[in-house]
């Protein structure tokens, strides 16, 4: 089979899509498989790159590629890499490996179906709305799903305003996260209202909307999931034990002092509930193919989605 692998993009998540790329080229069957690595610059072009993928993790490829820009070509007997009118690689199926807005937020993906190109993971709709934390936590709430209390605040809302309704729905500590981001880039936690000032400038910075999230003292559990309609699978659990204060960019992707414990010791009943909550997450996002849930666990009952 022809896969296309798409890496890098737009996103701030540029790097984290690099170290994703390799691990997901590294686990592809290369004797069965021909794999096509398709890189996306900061500017959003895309460019077919023959080199090896440690070039790729190290970001040397874009000094390194040997094609100018590709597109993808939405003929629909022979979808595929284009350069110009050559043809580089007819394309089965491309795996999607950039991160954040422009990669997981359904752009990419809608792309690919104009192309005619099937691929891997959620649809445009499930990856738009998975993406968007205000709209997740709408469908999750229609789900009868736990959440942390939060509000949803808009940049074209005076300062003073938003800081006055988190302090009175959700007061301190509370974290502040750009709502269409993720690997917790532009995420803060604040104690204060000086901090809070701050992270909101700092979320503003990646989105026009944010999330402010009440801080609660619980464990961090996550499953993945697998399948489409009614084939899903939900993995064992696993808990996330931080190196600082919380899970954030450094913690997940510069530092190995944080821990990850496979199978978490849940109780049964918090267990059964987590696995329950993620099944109805996933059908309520109608999500496909495979993604990652995150829930907050205390006193053996899981408080919400992450």
């Amino acid at each position: 089979m022809n896969i296309g692998l798409i890496f890098g993009g737009k996103s701030a998540e540029y790097e984290v899509s690099l170290q994703s790329a390799m691990h997901i080229y590294k686990r592809l069957n290369k004797d069965v498989h021909n794999v096509y690595l398709i890189g996306m610059d900061r500017d959003g072009f895309m460019h077919y790159f023959d080199g090896s993928i440690e070039e790729v993790s190290d970001g040397s490829w874009f000094d390194k590629k040997t094609s100018a820009e590709v597109i993808l070509y939405s003929n629909k007997k022979k979808p595929g890499i284009y350069d110009n009118d050559k043809v580089i690689a007819e394309l089965e199926l491309v795996f999607p490996v950039l991160h954040g807005p422009y990669g997981e937020d359904g752009k990419l993906q809608g792309l690919l179906e104009l192309s005619g190109i099937p691929y891997v993971g959620c649809s445009v709709l499930a990856s738009a709305n998975g993406m968007d934390k205000d709209m997740a936590k709408k469908i999750f709430s229609y789900e009868g799903i736990n959440q942390v209390p939060h509000i949803t605040c808009y940049s074209y809302e005076q300062t003073q305003e938003i800081v006055s309704r988190a302090e009175a729905n959700l007061g301190y500590p509370c974290f502040i996260k750009p709502a269409n981001m993720g690997s917790s880039v532009g995420i803060s936690k604040a104690k204060d209202k000086q901090q809070l000032v701050l992270a909101m400038q700092k979320a503003f910075e990646y989105d026009h909307k944010i999330i402010i999230e009440k801080g609660v003292n619980a464990r961090e559990i996550e499953v993945a999931v697998l399948g489409n309609c009614d084939n899903i699978r939900i993995s064992v659990a696993g808990e996330i034990i931080p190196s600082d204060e919380f899970y954030d960019y450094d913690a997940k992707y510069k530092s190995n002092a944080s821990q990850l414990i496979i199978p978490a010791d849940l109780s049964f009943e918090a267990d059964r509930q987590i696995q329950d909550m993620a099944y109805r997450a996933y059908k309520g996002l109608n999500a496909e193919g495979l993604c990652r849930i995150r829930f907050f666990c205390r006193q053996g009952y899981s408080k919400g989605v992450s």
